[in-house]
C-alpha cells in the first residue's frame, strides 16, 4: 500500500480519508490549520500523519478536498511543491445560490485548477459526484474520473478499485465540466426530486 495526502480537513477530507485509511493505505493530513489536520489524522487512526502546509506532499496521489473558491490559492501555496504529482481535484465550482458553475465558458474547475499547476502535475478529477456521508458508509459506488495524462488516470483508476469503487473514465479533463454539472444536479435532485441526500449515481450496464 502507499501514502495518500489530502489537503483539506473538512467533511470530504474525512470521508475520503476514512475510506483510504480503511482500504490499507497511510493517509497524510494536510491543511492551513495544523491543529484541524491533527485532529482528522487521530480520528482516522491507522497510522495516519499530519504534514506540514506549502512543503511538498509525502504521497504520490495528492487530493485537493478544499472548497473550489479555495482552490487556486492552495495551488499557489505550494507552487512547484506540487511538481510530479498526481493532483486529484474533487471541487464543484457551484455558485452560492446553485444557479450554475462559477467557470469560464468552455471550461471547468478542474481545468482552471491544472492551469495554477507546475509543470509535471497532473490533474484528475473524482470524487465529486459522491456525497461524502454516502462515500464514508462503504458499498460499492460508481466513481467518475476524467483527465488527460492516461499514467495519471491509470494510475488514479488503481487507487480508486482499492478502496472499493468502481471507477469510469469519462474521457479527458474538458469532460470534468460535465462531471461538475453533474454535481450541481445531484445537489438539486437531493434538495427536490429525490427529498433525501442519501444516493448516488449508478451506471447500469446491461
Amino acid at each position: 500500500m502507499s501514502t495518500i495526502s489530502i489537503i483539506g480537513a473538512g467533511s470530504m477530507a474525512a470521508a475520503i480519508g476514512g475510506r483510504i485509511a480503511r482500504a490499507g493505505h497511510t493517509v497524510e493530513v494536510v491543511s492551513r490549520d495544523p491543529a484541524k489536520a491533527q485532529a482528522l489524522a487521530d480520528q482516522l487512526a491507522a497510522g495516519a500523519t499530519t504534514g506540514t502546509y506549502g512543503t511538498a506532499p509525502a504521497g504520490d496521489i495528492v487530493i485537493l478536498a478544499v472548497p473550489y473558491t479555495s482552490a487556486a490559492a492552495v495551488v499557489a501555496d505550494y507552487g512547484d511543491a506540487l511538481g510530479g504529482k498526481v493532483i486529484i481535484d474533487i471541487t464543484n465550482p457551484a455558485a452560492p445560490d446553485l444557479s450554475g458553475l462559477v467557470i469560464p465558458h468552455g471550461s471547468s474547475g478542474a481545468q482552471e485548477i491544472a492551469k495554477g499547476l507546475p509543470a509535471g502535475a497532473r490533474v484528475v478529477k473524482a470524487f465529486n459526484t459522491i456525497f461524502g456521508h454516502v462515500l464514508a458508509k462503504g458499498g460499492h459506488l460508481d466513481a467518475f474520473i476524467a483527465a488527460d495524462d492516461a499514467e495519471a488516470k491509470a494510475h488514479v483508476t488503481t487507487f480508486l478499485e482499492s478502496l472499493g469503487l468502481r471507477p469510469f473514465d469519462v474521457g479527458g479533463l474538458r469532460m470534468a465540466q460535465t462531471l461538475e454539472a453533474l454535481g450541481l444536479m445531484m445537489i438539486g435532485l437531493a434538495k427536490h426530486g429525490a427529498g433525501t441526500w442519501n444516493f448516488a449515481m449508478k451506471v447500469d450496464i446491461g
